[in-house]
């Protein structure tokens, strides 16, 4: 994650985490196991901020509620993909678990929101 990007931004943070995982996608080799991997990783990790985006501009507050349980499912879809991708050892584990822990920041935030938005409805 950049270190620009503040701590408590959700919308930034899923942004930032999403360029990461593109640049980080280009380290992976030229095998056609890794372009399934590298296809589902990169979808899925930026439906995240795409996902708050569109949040943002929601016609109610159903659809908002609707749109933050889909960031929150991209992003547990994403976590899947990133331990697929450490179980397989196609890049450093270290590297992975970098973005794993950022990403389980963000699921954890995403969680308490939708937690909070349903006991509104």
């Amino acid at each position: 994650m950049d270190t620009l990007t503040p701590k408590n931004d959700l919308k930034m943070r899923c942004f930032y985490f999403g360029l990461a995982i593109i640049k980080f996608m280009d380290k992976l080799p030229n095998k056609r196991s890794a372009w399934v991997i590298e296809d589902q990783l990169i979808r899925s990790a930026t439906s995240i901020g795409a996902n708050l985006v569109e949040a943002k501009s929601s016609s109610s507050r159903l659809e908002f509620k609707k749109f933050n349980e889909i960031a929150l499912k991209s992003a547990n879809e994403t976590i899947y993909w990133l331990e697929l991708l450490k179980a397989a050892g196609l890049l450093p584990p270290a590297d992975v678990d970098k973005l794993l822990d950022e990403v389980n920041q963000l699921a954890n935030m995403l969680g308490s929101g939708v937690i909070k938005l349903k006991k509104k409805f």
